[in-house]
């Protein structure tokens, strides 16, 4: 649920994700591996991708600047971190590549691996993008008023192998 409330407008719209997901989880749950985490935030990802490329139009999808009004109350994580806005602005200027994995890693709490089988690429693709992401989220956070910048606590990143 939290991946899609962090990537669509509203709740309903998250819970019908969710609900996809494990249909498709549950039509090939053959398939599914013991770590099923990744390969579920897969399946998701490829879902809102085939939804946004059906509609031909901008995605009904919250700029990453107001994702917090659709949080879940109570909600741990990198999302009650301090500084969070200021990291919300300096995302929302990266390409889409570099939000994501930097959401997978950050949000979602994944290691380097698991956000590879997510994006379908390799353990070492996935490092350097991240890497990559990381540098340029540094920039766009410089690069930020000084009135309104803060020194962000990120959160601890599991780089389990």
């Amino acid at each position: 649920m939290r991946y899609g409330l962090r990537r669509l407008a509203d709740g309903d719209a998250a819970a019908e994700l969710a609900q996809e997901v494990f249909v498709v989880a549950w039509r090939r749950r053959g398939e599914v591996p013991d770590r099923s985490l990744p390969w579920l935030y897969g399946v998701a990802r490829r879902l809102l991708a085939n939804q946004w490329r059906s509609r031909r139009g901008t995605p009904d999808v919250l700029p990453i600047t107001d994702v917090d009004l659709a949080r879940v109350p109570g909600s741990s994580g990198a999302d009650t971190t301090v500084g969070v806005a200021d990291v919300r602005a300096a995302l929302a200027v990266l390409s889409e590549l570099d939000q994501e994995i930097l959401r997978l890693i950050g949000w979602e709490e994944l290691t380097v691996s698991d956000a590879a089988q997510v994006l379908g690429c390799t353990r070492a693709t996935a490092a350097v993008r991240l890497h990559r992401a990381r540098r340029r989220l540094a920039v766009a956070m410089s690069d930020r008023p000084a009135q309104s910048r803060h020194r962000p606590m990120l959160v601890t990143i599991r780089e389990d192998l």
